[in-house]
């Protein structure tokens, strides 16, 4: 019989994936407290780091124009809270930003305190989608084109629509280069819709990836303790997985496992190990594609810390492959406990 523990869960933030994180840590806390466990829900958007009920509204079809700021002479006050020194671990259970960035990783790493989810390196790497695309092509796995705009370098350029013509050509994506849940995101089909779009991307950060559009299938593949569950097939209302699809009921149909052959399959979670081990992620995450007409297989991202709520990805596959979700998060637990206690012996 496994042991008891005690979790503090870290979710919400200031990120504008807040209302993801609170969802996903709702859910993280109710399948822990259903296992047994003492939890703890700690806010990192709260001086003292209480979770405040009130806080959760939901998931909007858009990410929420203002989130809790706290400020800077109190940021790390949710560190010091009653939690700290009584938990066994803390689950991470915040979406991008600061929380999926590396930052967030090393205070804990500083405070000597056992987290799930990748490690510093490995979250400031996954995070910067111009980065990892370089490092995981270099590891075989194929991305589509793209060119990094900065929005405040390259405003003036007027030559941006030649240029995403000739290198990239028309459709393409644009999309914050370190954001994950589709926030800032735009589908450009041709150039005069460009400026439009970079504007909204620079909402949510300076640097944009402008990226080749691939028609075709959209699949994603979980990865949980360097295993590959089969690929997922996702259909968005519309033809795009925004963030209205993510998080709406009814606004996406997910086919669980994909209805595709056995060699796509194969393919799909090797390559998504081969950008897992590459991005230096750990304990889990999850690998987005698109699959062309012709079977030509493109990595879109790396997930450090996907989402754990009703409708997502990682829980689905899981399940789809018996487990539970209330074992995959005790798992996720015991994932990084083992992980420190190997460190530790080292």
């Amino acid at each position: 019989m496994r042991k008891k523990l005690k979790v503090a869960v870290l979710l919400g933030g200031d990120s504008p994936e807040r209302d993801v994180s609170i969802a996903s840590g709702g859910e993280i806390i109710k399948a822990l407290r259903g296992r047994g466990h003492e939890v703890f829900p700690v806010d990192s958007a709260h001086p003292d780091g209480k979770y405040r009920e009130g806080d959760n509204s939901g998931i909007d079809t858009e990410p929420p124009e203002e989130v809790p700021r706290v400020d800077s002479a109190e940021s790390l006050g949710w560190l010091r809270g009653e939690w700290a020194g009584r938990v066994d671990l803390l689950f991470n259970a915040l979406h991008g930003g600061a929380g999926e960035d590396g930052t967030v990783q090393a205070l804990l790493e500083t405070a000597g305190i056992v987290y799930t989810g990748a490690g510093i390196l490995g979250s400031a790497i996954a995070m910067n989608k111009d980065i990892s695309k370089a490092l995981i092509s270099r590891a075989g796995v194929r991305t589509a084109r793209h060119i990094l705009y900065s929005y405040r370098r390259d405003a003036a350029d007027k030559e941006i629509e030649k240029r995403v013509e000739g290198k990239i050509g028309f459709p393409v994506v644009v999309k914050p280069n370190s954001q994950g849940s589709s926030v800032g995101f735009s589908f450009v089909e041709k150039a005069s819709e460009l400026d439009g779009a970079l504007k909204k991307g620079a909402g949510f950060g300076e640097e944009l990836i402008i990226e080749r559009y691939i028609p075709g299938r959209e699949l994603t593949v979980a990865v949980v303790g360097g295993q590959a569950f089969p690929p997922v097939e996702i259909i968005p209302e519309g033809g795009f997985y925004n963030y209205k699809c993510k998080y709406t009921k009814g606004s996406s149909e997910y086919v669980v496992p994909a209805e595709i052959d056995h060699d796509c399959a194969e393919s799909l979670k090797a390559q998504a190990l081969a950008a897992y081990n590459t991005l230096l992620c750990r304990d889990y995450g999850r690998v987005d594609f698109r699959v062309d007409s012709e079977g030509g297989i493109f990595c879109l991202e790396l997930n450090t810390l996907p989402g754990m709520t009703q409708l997502s990805l990682v829980p689905m596959a899981a399940g789809q492959a018996g487990i539970p979700f209330d074992m995959l998060i005790e798992k996720m637990c015991f994932l990084a406990l083992e992980r420190n206690a190997g460190k530790m012996e080292t």
